[in-house]
């Protein structure tokens, strides 16, 4: 199997999993990088270009930090009855925009001996 004939990947990022092909666009919760770095994601499953599906492939993906940006605000409102109490507060994730670079599969490697 070569590196090139991967079709997607099923990677879990942040809690969340996401289907990923070589140069989509994803936004996930706020990673822990910069942006413009690189981070490397593990595959939990991996679909071939010929059709084959491999659950629990070892792959790894690459993926870019193409910038960090913020949700859309959400509103929150709490009163109490039989008053004039009001309340209104507002939420904005905060959220990572990641390029996928590369899906690569690894080589497994035979284990010697063994049961």
């Amino acid at each position: 199997m070569n590196d090139t004939d991967v079709a997607y990947a099923v990677v879990r990022v942040g809690g969340q999993q996401f289907k990923v092909a070589e140069g989509e666009s994803i936004v996930v919760d706020r990673v822990a990088a910069d942006e413009g770095k690189t981070v490397t994601l593990d595959a939990l499953a991996v679909r071939t270009a010929s059709g084959g599906y491999e659950p629990g492939a070892k792959a790894t993906v690459k993926a870019k930090v193409a910038g960090h940006v913020l949700g859309e605000k959400l509103r929150v409102g709490t009163y109490k009855p039989k008053t004039t109490f009001r309340k209104t507060r507002g939420y904005r994730s905060r959220l990572s925009r990641l390029t996928i670079e590369s899906i690569t599969l690894k080589a497994d490697k035979e284990s010697k001996g063994g049961a």
